[in-house]
């Protein structure tokens, strides 16, 4: 998917992006164009309907990488940075660190992320 792109969209069409295309929207190496967001989601979920639970949403992948983030470590202004998030509370919403991972995990980033939870829940707290 990526075929070691750093930057750039993360899904590309397989043709060349046209000149009235905006710059963010195009691959600086390969010049094509970023896929519309209904396209990606419809490739997304045709190529993870094989799996068990599947097939997969491009909004699950967000939730997913926000909360193995938070597992990790991550701190909430991190998160918040990852997410595009402004609020605390939506956040909340989207990275949660199950009760059943930080018990049974070891190290130092689960004790970070069970205290990124604690935070997240008081400051949504507050924010309520």
């Amino acid at each position: 998917m990526l075929a070691g792109r750093k930057t750039g969209p993360l899904f590309l069409t397989d043709r060349m992006a046209r000149l009235s295309v905006a710059r963010d929207d195009v691959d600086p190496t390969t010049g094509r164009a970023r896929l519309s967001y209904r396209r990606a989601a419809e490739l997304f979920e045709a190529h993870t309907d094989h799996y068990d639970d599947g097939p997969y949403t491009l909004h699950q992948l967000r939730h997913s990488r926000l909360t193995h983030s938070a597992e990790d470590g991550a701190s909430t202004p991190v998160l918040m940075k990852l997410s595009g998030h402004t609020s605390v509370r939506s956040l909340a919403k989207y990275a949660r660190v199950s009760d059943n991972e930080t018990a049974t995990s070891r190290g130092g980033g689960i004790a970070r992320a069970a205290d990124a939870r604690r935070l997240i829940h008081a400051s949504s707290c507050r924010a309520g």
